[in-house]
């Protein structure tokens, strides 16, 4: 077996589980009133059957002050039979699921619990929520305490196999633990043994009401990430003390949702955080999980051959592909969809208040309408375009057993997903390419490079469907010296095909132009081996190596013309964009309107009048147009045509590839 150590068994407490995949809890929306719903049961049953070990479901209110009805609430008995269906549905298909018991403090909205204020260790004001909860009263912490021990014999009754008290993330036991948010002067505040007291009594009373048998998970922060907060020194003595508590298993993830320190995002390395379940592990003797950015099963291997946990969380990895841990297992790993942490469709979807989804994966929350049916009748379907939209209308009709040609004038596939390779913290995205390739390839689509999609090749191919997705071109702004010597595109000094000089302006502030940016300020900056080599030999100070990493070869100016820069890009991940410009010094220009290209420069007009911007190179970066001359010319040739993607109308990828499987789905 590829994975011998991931698929190994191991037992928590009573619970055991086939193998060391986790799939941790995540909010998806799919409750919308709390209630079990058919669509949240058809999620994870379809998880449960790719093979996982556990789901742990949630976070799940343990009261009505702490979470919000959108989420899969256990805080009364009336909510036992819908828990139920989904425990019945998970442990048919062959998993173990376990229930994460929720409640909020200082991060529940006062808005989502009807007005009333949210309370906390102490009145700390949340940078979360902008407001300020109220402090616990000596005599109400054994009642808050009581909910989570009356929401385990809940989970219990409802048929979980075990259970998760949420300890991290900046969450309530995180807010008693933390000498940030606990100022309290009686048992509970001061000092870390009184910290600690919280949570530790919350173990201690679930596990009275559970029994000794039933296993009971704590999600722990093994870092706060937070100035002035717990490190995982002090994570390593409450986890030594939850397991003296009761805890079976301790899943160790990074910081609160108020750290600046990204947690989930592209730029975060894989198994960045492994190191704070290491620290973890060697303070107890119980099961250690390690979690955040595990997406492959060769990561996972590794962790555990490694003995630095002994789980893996592969969490929106089970979203991108719900298959993931028996393709694995079945010498098939080369097949599966990796998240590539663009929070595009997951987080950013979650944060408007929208039903999670997956730019890899556009069944994702929609396993129950959107099943991917034999055709009944195989067609001769021909794809024009090989960029994200084309490659998945290719594999999908294939796969429901459509004879597929896929045709791209280029020499490679991938379209605008290739140009993210070469931009800093955003290389992932073309795993999204490489996966829809090694796909297209086992459903033995015919892929015809370097050749373009002409009236007389389509006549002869006779194709039954054609799907246009040729995606689209740049815009060239009509602006006075746009045919200058010192102009050149974003898309290709992306791709390497150009490089420009010292000092640089770029016109347009979408993403393209700040990505363009990031990719540019960091040229001459120290690679992570260089630094790695450089610190380790100690042949430079800490000083010296942080301005090597933060100052480049490159002066990059950003214009932008409207109030706002990147708008374009996802809230989660637009503000590590935003900073990591900041730290290499690129100065971005809103409200400012390119007027004119002279050899030396950018001539502007800004909220304070005309100004001028001296460069050697102006990068443009102003969008982009569909290329969708052919489907005119062949709507009369072919029964059925179709357009996707850019060549539509320009869009992100994940609404790119959701087109392009919905049309392969149509088919």
């Amino acid at each position: 077996m590829e994975f011998p150590y991931l698929f190994s068994p191991i037992k928590i407490n009573t619970m055991e589980l086939k193998n060391r995949i986790v799939m941790t809890a995540m909010h998806l929306g799919y409750t919308p009133v709390g209630e079990v719903t058919d669509r949240l049961i058809d999620f994870y049953a379809l998880r449960a059957k790719g093979g996982v070990g556990l789901i742990v479901v949630g976070g799940c209110p343990i009261d009505e002050l702490g979470g919000m009805a959108s989420m899969i609430c256990i805080y009364d008995d009336r909510f036992i039979p819908g828990l139920k269906q989904l425990t019945d549905a998970v442990k048919k298909n062959g998993a173990k699921i376990a229930a994460q018991l929720y409640q909020a403090g200082r991060y529940t909205h006062s808005a989502t619990i009807g007005g009333r204020k949210p309370f906390s260790s102490s009145a700390v004001r949340s940078k979360f929520t902008g407001e300020t909860p109220r402090a616990l009263e000596l005599n109400e912490i054994p009642e808050v305490q009581d909910k989570f021990a009356e929401a385990a014999v809940r989970a219990k009754e409802s048929g979980f196999d075990a259970v998760e008290i949420l300890g991290s993330a900046g969450y309530l036991i995180s807010q008693f633990l933390s000498p940030i948010t606990n100022l309290r002067e009686d048992k509970y505040g001061g000092s870390m043994e009184n910290r600690m007291r919280f949570g530790l009594e919350v173990v201690e009373k679930v596990r009275k009401a559970v029994g000794p048998d039933f296993p009971i998970l704590m999600r722990l922060a093994g870092n706060d990430f937070m100035e002035g907060g717990n490190t995982n020194k002090e994570s390593r003595l409450f986890a030594s003390g939850a397991e003296k508590a009761g805890i079976d298993l301790l899943d160790v993830t990074g910081g609160w949702h108020e750290t600046r320190i990204p947690q989930l995002n592209m730029c975060v390395p894989h198994q960045a955080y492994v190191y704070l379940a290491q620290g973890i592990k060697s303070a107890v003797s119980v099961p250690v999980l390690a979690s955040n950015r595990i997406n492959d099963p060769h990561i996972g291997e590794e962790v555990i051959r490694n003995g630095q946990a002994d789980l893996i969380t592969i969490a929106r990895g089970l979203l991108a592909d719900p298959d993931l841990p028996n393709k694995a297992k079945n010498g098939k790993s080369g097949l599966i969809y990796h998240c590539i942490a663009c929070n595009q469709g997951c987080f950013d979807s979650i944060f408007r208040l929208q039903p999670a989804t997956c730019l890899v994966n556009p069944r994702a929350g929609k396993e129950g309408e959107l099943k991917s049916m034999p055709a009944p009748e195989p067609k001769k379907v021909l794809v024009i375009g090989g960029g994200p939209a084309g490659m998945k209308a290719a594999c999908t009709a294939a796969e429901r057993g459509h004879k597929v040609t896929l045709i791209e004038k280029s020499d490679i596939l991938g379209g605008q997903l290739l140009l993210n390779q070469r931009i800093p913290g955003r290389e992932e995205i073309v795993t999204a390419d490489r996966d829809l390739v090694n796909n297209l390839k086992a459903l033995d689509v015919v892929i015809l490079l370097n050749k373009e999609a002409d009236i007389p090749f389509i006549k002869e191919m006779s194709p039954d469907a054609v799907v246009v997705a040729a995606g689209a071109s740049p815009i060239l702004p009509d602006i006075p010296g746009i045919d200058g010597k010192n102009v050149v595109q974003a898309w290709d000094v992306l791709a390497g095909l150009i490089g420009v000089r010292e000092k640089v302006v770029i016109l347009g502030g979408n993403a393209v132009g700040l990505e363009t940016a990031l990719y540019l300020a960091n040229q001459g900056t120290l690679s992570p081996h260089i630094l790695h080599f450089l610190m380790t030999s100690r042949a430079e100070s800490i000083e010296t190596l942080t301005e090597l990493l933060n100052n480049g070869n490159k002066e990059v100016t950003v214009v932008e013309m409207t109030k706002k820069a990147g708008k374009d890009i996802g809230l989660t991940t637009r503000w590590t964009i935003m900073g990591e410009l900041r730290r290499l010094g690129v100065n971005i220009m809103t409200n400012t309107k390119a007027v004119g290209i002279k050899p030396d420069g950018l001539e502007v007009e800004t909220e304070d009048g005309p100004d001028f911007l001296h460069a050697n190179s102006i990068v443009i970066a102003a969008g982009s147009r569909p290329e969708n001359s052919l489907v005119n010319e062949i709507e009369s040739l072919v029964p059925e045509v179709y357009t996707v993607g850019d060549a539509k109308e320009p869009r992100n990828a994940l609404d790119a590839i959701k087109e392009g499987f919905l049309v392969g789905l149509k088919i």
